[in-house]
């Protein structure tokens, strides 16, 4: 009870210093700035700034129009935090972030939440200033068993944006997160771009960006080198772009993986343009699983301009998807593959199969094409192409040359 009447003490003194006033009904009236330096944090990267944080973020969504909080240079330590609206009378609200953000590495701090920063039921959110968010995954990666095993304890996301309309990212970067790098999750109209992620090839289940039951979301000009898929697309997503990504070290650009759970969502209407991929195991990849316990749809998705330096599988659909050791399923995935284009992929491959169409043996793939296809392999002899339970259709150079 202390620590709360200080905590409202806080709050209050910070609005009469920003020069905020408080109605008879306790709403907030104004415009402001709301540095967080102002709540008590310290930013010296060993105190824990958490609640100074949430006493700014209070402050900043109980304001009226447009809304700025800083987080200045300095390294702030952080434990799991949950910056949630609504902000009814926001119309906007920028945080503008220089300073780095610093995990804790106690994983019993994450027992109640799989995240560690969250942005939640927020309307014009935009966060941009260049600033760093610090999982500290290095220390916890060794514990993390889910690569081998099926039931294990997933560790938390860095970065977490759920069930946000109208959001921009940009210029953050995030290094070593735990499990993912920065997940969207059931957003409206989420613009990123700029965006740099960084973590060892070696790092477990670190994706860069994993995007499940989003729509409108357009990710740009970023670069992500890390330890698993760059950018993943998951279940329920549609009208999705990503444009301009530099991707390497990592598993490449995913759509999956699908078909794990029962009532996963269709995924429809993803253009994947302009990028590059580096020394990844992967290139773009649509991977889903065999024993998919229910129906759902694949389709209408546009892989275009796309480079490949010296990666591994260049282009592969694999519907028999399994990362573990042992996988003893012999059911067909019940996920329908269609409309899938490759158009002018180029670069070199550093295996001899550059294009795997691995396809359901239940439901096979529908009106795939490629376009222009042009892998070499690395090594001595020329790329070739394996299909499966599916009829491609060709146009333009095609190098493989197309399954027969």
């Amino acid at each position: 009870m202390e620590m709360e009447k200080k905590m409202k003490l806080l709050f209050l003194l910070a609005l009469l210093c920003h020069g905020f006033s408080i109605t008879d009904g306790g709403r907030v009236v104004g415009l402001g700035t709301f540095n967080v330096m102002n709540f008590g944090a310290r930013g010296n990267g060993v105190t824990d700034d958490s609640q100074a944080f949430l006493a700014a973020w209070k402050a900043a969504c109980a304001s009226t129009g447009a809304v700025n909080l800083v987080i200045p240079s300095g390294t702030y330590f952080l434990n799991p935090i949950k910056f949630r609206g609504p902000c009814k009378n926001v119309q906007s609200l920028t945080v503008q972030m220089k300073g780095t953000l610093k995990a804790s590495t106690d994983l019993k701090q994450y027992k109640t939440s799989g995240v560690w920063v969250e942005f939640g039921w927020v309307d014009g959110l935009t966060l941009t200033g260049g600033g760093t968010f610090n999982g500290q995954g290095e220390v916890t990666w060794p514990l993390n068993t889910c690569p081998k095993q099926k039931n294990c304890k997933i560790p938390p996301t860095s970065l977490m944006f759920v069930n946000t309309n109208n959001t921009i990212v940009n210029g953050i970067k995030s290094v070593n997160s735990k499990f993912f790098h920065i997940g969207v999750l059931g957003c409206q109209n989420f613009q990123g771009s700029g965006i740099k992620i960084t973590a060892p090839a070696e790092s477990p289940n670190t994706d860069g960006i994993h995007l499940e039951r989003n729509s409108g979301v357009n990710i740009s000009n970023s670069e992500i080198a890390t330890g698993d898929d760059c950018v993943s697309v998951g279940q329920g997503n549609s009208y999705i772009t990503l444009n301009g990504i530099k991707c390497g070290p990592g598993h490449g650009i995913s759509v999956g993986s699908l078909g794990k759970y029962k009532d996963e969502k269709d995924v429809q209407g993803l253009i994947v343009q302009d990028c590059t991929l580096t020394e990844t195991d992967n290139g773009i990849r649509i991977k889903t699983w065999a024993n998919s316990p229910t129906n759902s749809i694949c389709a209408n998705m546009t892989f275009e301009n796309i480079v490949m330096n010296n990666v591994a599988n260049p282009i592969i659909i694999d519907q028999s998807y399994c990362p573990y050791a042992s996988c003893q399923s012999s059911a067909s995935s019940k996920v329908k593959i269609s409309d899938i284009h490759f158009k002018n992929i180029t670069g070199t491959s550093k295996t001899p199969v550059a294009v795997t169409l691995r396809c359901s043996k239940g439901i096979p793939c529908e009106r795939v094409s490629l376009d222009d296809v042009d892998l070499n392999f690395t090594g001595e002899n020329s790329t070739f192409a394996t299909c499966l339970n599916v009829k491609a259709e060709y146009t333009g150079t095609q190098n493989p040359p197309p399954c027969q």
